[in-house]
């Protein structure tokens, strides 16, 4: 089973780079990246349930908006919630529209919740891998100091020079993060030249183009720790409704997540009706590199459940 790539042309002007496995016209499985990744990350998962013996899915994985060769807006309100759930819902239909399951990491997390909040009828279950509900993430980033020192990076992803000082030094601080955020024998020659080259951004352009877009969605969004005259998550509430979800759900986290703090799952049953929530005690924020089989495991479990 090899993966396939290919340009998504969706209806409302947006492009996506997309990677596949498996055949058309089969139930469908989605999956969402998170930054500073892309969705070469799924690669293994989308090969593994592509084959008849794990369900034979279609499996896709879109680069989101400002990710690789899709769209990148200059617009930094282009990178808001609402439209980069459109993005997903047009790939969806673009797909056939029949959706078996949703998965999703970091950033792609947050994308895969609001889609699950506002369209549960096109998402029958979903999974998501150390991405915070923000209803959770919102309390802890307004009364938590430990999980406001841990996303405190965020405040730098803002900084209009943050994607130049991220290129310094052949992308120091980058390979940084994954160092720092756990362990990372995965991180070979092979993988560091594939984020370069998404790092890198289109030909001729300067260092760290291809990071423009994934700072953005920081930019855009109010869901960060409260410093100095801009007030953060300290200025939101959000209504229960923008909250609930109804649909079946499944969170993978790696509890050595030093950005996404464990305490992020307390109180989630209380947003998520039908949840059912898996500790994998020695796995980081970079889970799906870390362990890509148990990965599988879990969501296959999830598939298969009555």
């Amino acid at each position: 089973m090899t993966v396939e790539t290919w340009l998504q042309a969706l209806p409302h002007g947006i492009t996506l780079s997309c990677r596949g496995a498996g055949e058309r016209g089969r139930p469908l499985l989605v999956f969402l990246h998170g930054f500073p990744e892309a969705a070469f990350i799924w690669d293994e998962l989308l090969e593994h349930f592509a084959r008849p013996e794990h369900g034979g899915y279609r499996c896709v994985a879109p680069n989101l908006r400002g990710f690789e060769r899709s769209s990148a807006p200059a617009d930094v309100a282009a990178y808001r919630p609402k439209f980069l759930v459109q993005d997903i819902t047009a790939l969806i239909e673009a797909e056939g529209g029949q959706l078996a399951c949703l998965v999703a990491h970091d950033w792609g997390g947050a994308v895969a919740w609001n889609l699950a909040v506002q369209a549960p009828q096109l998402v029958p279950r979903l999974v998501i891998v150390n991405s915070p509900h923000p209803g959770t993430f919102l309390r802890d980033l307004q009364s938590d100091p430990q999980q406001q020192e841990a996303s405190a990076y965020m405040n730098f992803l803002v900084r209009p020079d943050a994607e130049r000082i991220l290129a310094e030094n052949d992308y120091q601080r980058l390979f940084g993060f994954f160092g720092e955020w756990g362990a990372s024998s995965w991180l070979t020659p092979t993988v560091k030249q594939q984020y370069r080259e998404v790092w890198n951004g289109p030909a001729g352009g300067p260092p760290g183009a291809g990071l423009v877009g994934g700072c953005n969605y920081y930019r855009a969004s109010p869901l960060r720790p409260a410093r100095g005259e801009d007030p953060g998550a300290s200025a939101i509430t959000l209504p229960r409704e923008m909250l609930t979800v109804t649909v079946p759900t499944l969170v993978v986290w790696g509890m050595q997540d030093v950005a996404l703090r464990p305490s992020l799952l307390d109180g989630l049953d209380e947003y998520v009706h039908d949840l059912a929530i898996e500790r994998v005690p020695d796995a980081s924020h970079w889970i799906v590199h870390e362990r890509p089989q148990l990965v599988a495991g879990r969501i296959g479990a999830f598939l298969a459940r009555q």
